[in-house]
């Protein structure tokens, strides 16, 4: 198979989809493997690196796209890729659809095959494509949130840790999943008092034996979570459907009820976000105002630790890239049920039941995409 991997065009996105390693093991397995130049540079990988894995160094995404079989992505495919994908050829990206009818709209025209990594399963109910970028996204949290609460940038000026005599901001987390888990984590870690806020009491009792009182646990009905988020200096939204859009669980009316500068930061805006008043940011301008809340809602978080992001991803996908290249995409879904979790999209029709109920689009089992 010919794999390639064109350099992510989305705001301020300095990761790569194929580490050198990847591509290195791509051809150890008999394939060809063609990268654009450039794209690995923000992660810190040199075309040069790609040309001693064995790759070819190609000038344009459109030669990428033109020539590859499969194309490998970090970031949703952008309005100018999309035009490049073509029928039967295979995309392997985060997609994030749910939230995204224009996205969804023309990859249906493509007549390509897409799997999102967002959707891949494992035996345990895990995402483990999503994981790894969850864990960054989750530690990330707190340091940017703390950002946005000092006083220039428009927060309360609250130190996350307090001083001696000064008690510490006072953290929500909401979501005890991957994102939420290490959020708190960190929060803790810089010594705020943090509580997150979950609906499993299996999950709760987990994280209070794991962490050992490090941070506390409350259940996440309606009125706790509007009581704690009016008390919060922070509130990360850290909630998640796999596959389908976030569910809004803080109202506008709320922020009314909010410590004036606490700072929202939202996890899950690439879900849509679980803040009523969330829209995507970027790295560029990541932080906006309503009604005196800071809201940092940048799309791609783990994007501002390009290589960190770009090995602990690589590692992840690269076994399912292997067998979706060695394999090809049907036999490779055919062997593994969880990597046929993830196709999302294939021949002109929705295969993601989460997405087509977010956008009122007819779906099919991926079953039966398997046999068309």
């Amino acid at each position: 198979m010919h794999i390639g991997c064109p350099t992510e065009i989305k705001a301020q996105e300095y990761r790569v989809g194929l580490t050198p390693n990847a591509a290195h093991e791509a051809v150890a397995h008999g394939h060809s493997v063609s990268v654009q130049t450039g794209a690995g540079k923000g992660a810190g990988f040199e075309d040069a690196d790609y040309v001693a894995a064995g790759a070819t160094i190609l000038d344009s995404a459109e030669e990428v796209f033109a020539t590859a079989d499969m194309i490998v992505k970090v970031k949703e495919p952008q309005a100018g890729e999309r035009k490049m994908l073509r029928e039967g050829q295979l995309l392997f990206t985060y997609l994030h659809l749910a939230p995204d009818p224009e996205q969804t709209h023309d990859l249906l025209a493509s007549g390509c095959t897409a799997i999102a990594y967002e959707t891949v399963t494992d035996s345990a109910g895990g995402l483990p494509l999503l994981a790894p970028m969850s864990e960054v996204a989750g530690r990330l949290a707190p340091q940017v949130g703390a950002w946005t609460l000092q006083k220039a940038n428009g927060g309360r000026g609250v130190l996350m840790g307090g001083v001696p005599g000064v008690g510490p901001a006072r953290v929500v987390v909401i979501g005890g999943g991957v994102v939420g888990t290490h959020a708190a984590r960190v929060a803790a870690g810089m010594g705020a008092d943090v509580t997150v806020l979950d609906r499993s009491l299996p999950r709760m009792r987990y994280l209070d034996d794991a962490f050992s009182g490090l941070f506390k646990t409350s259940y996440a009905s309606a009125g706790n979570t509007a009581e704690l988020v009016t008390q919060a200096d922070m509130v990360v939204g850290a909630v998640l459907i796999p596959g389908a859009a976030a569910p809004k669980l803080v109202t506008r009316a709320q922020l009314s009820n909010m410590k004036p500068g606490a700072a929202i930061v939202d996890v899950a805006i690439d879900q849509g976000g679980c803040f009523e008043t969330s829209r995507a940011t970027t790295h560029d301008d990541p932080i906006y105002d309503v009604d005196g809340i800071m809201h940092y809602c940048v799309a791609n978080m783990p994007g501002a630790v390009a290589r960190t992001s770009t090995i602990a991803l690589g590692n992840a996908t690269m076994p399912f890239m292997l067998a979706l290249a060695d394999k090809g995409w049907r036999k490779a879904c055919e062997d593994d049920p969880h990597l046929l979790a993830g196709l999302n999209v294939h021949a002109g029709k929705l295969t993601y039941y989460a997405v087509g109920k977010a956008l009122g689009i007819d779906v099919i089992s991926p079953t039966l995409a398997l046999k068309s």
